[in-house]
């Protein structure tokens, strides 16, 4: 069966942008446009986030704004969605679909990394637009719901819809779709359900690469929460062979991702040739991150034991 049609590549991120309009505010200079769009004043401008999808490998497509990402794997069974961003993007994650050649009755799962409405805001309309299931763990189903009706940060202050709570999801447990066998991992903290999923298959001509999507996070403050966040990393680390990392927003200070946020890594797409490294198949810089976010787990944890008289023992 032939699913996809239309398949846009990063060579169209020049028109992604001219279509987002840059052109209306003053780009910083030599700021990458990632940045621009995740952090400062222009990150709350609604058309800078419109930006048009890219196709990253020969089974992933972004298809989100500009300041927080939407992913969609395809799979011979069904695909797989990553996040859903919020309004006033909804109705152009929408359309981004399309354009990659989707269909969205195809998307079975839209998985939420965690319970803040950047992440989960588009769920309500996205599970009519797909009919898909919508999955998050259950502490951040119950931040999901609590949003209900409150105003958007981002839509004028209209009320927030929320999706119904659908699938629950729980450390160690598998979501299996076509060649995609998935494992979820819980990393409270950033928020109570904060998740990432490890075991993401991905193609490109003849090679494949292991992904991961979303970050163990730190801890929540004082030393429970420091302790939390080392076991969080120690779960990220124990993840060994990771190439290629799906991040959740565009750009994470203080530089992105070693090697350039997401819409810098897609421009290089834009020139690669045959037999050119892939941008975002990058495993040096995976593993110094995580290695990075242990190190930080344990001094903030010794920090936090200092503070209340503890120590290890």
């Amino acid at each position: 069966m032939t699913k996809r049609i239309l398949m846009l590549t990063a060579g169209s991120f020049a028109a992604a942008l001219l279509g987002a309009d840059v052109t209306a505010f003053a780009q910083p200079a030599e700021e990458p446009i990632s940045k621009t769009c995740r952090e400062g004043p222009h990150a709350r401008e609604v058309e800078i986030q419109k930006i048009e999808p890219f196709k990253v490998f020969d089974n992933l497509y972004h298809v989100g704004p500009c300041y927080v990402s939407s992913w969609i794997l395809t799979t011979p069974e069904g695909d797989i969605m990553f996040d859903t961003s919020q309004e006033p993007f909804v109705d152009k994650i929408m359309d981004n679909i399309r354009k990659v050649g989707v269909n969205p009755r195809d998307i079975k799962y839209i998985v939420i990394n965690h319970g803040h409405i950047d992440h989960f805001g588009g769920a309500a309309r996205l599970q009519q637009f797909t009919g898909a299931r919508v999955v998050a763990t259950p502490e951040d189903w119950t931040m999901i719901e609590a949003f209900a009706g409150k105003p958007n940060n981002r839509d004028g202050g209209k009320p927030t819809a929320v999706p119904k709570r659908d699938m629950e999801v729980r450390e160690g447990d598998h979501l299996d779709l076509g060649d995609q066998h998935l494992i979820i991992h819980t990393a409270p903290g950033h928020t109570p359900g904060n998740l990432f999923v490890e075991g993401i298959v991905l193609h490109d001509g003849a090679q494949t690469y292991k992904g991961i999507w979303g970050g163990g996070g730190a801890g929540a403050p004082g030393l429970a929460g420091a302790e939390q966040g080392v076991v969080n990393a120690q779960k990220l680390n124990a993840v060994k062979g990771v190439q290629v990392y799906l991040m959740t927003h565009s750009w994470q200070p203080p530089n992105g991702y070693p090697g350039g946020g997401i819409l810098e890594r897609s421009k290089l797409l834009e020139t690669r040739k045959p037999g050119d490294p892939h941008p975002f198949v990058d495993p040096a810089s995976w593993e110094a991150r995580a290695k990075r976010q242990l190190e930080t787990a344990q001094r903030v944890l010794a920090e936090e034991r200092a503070k209340a008289g503890t120590s290890a023992n």
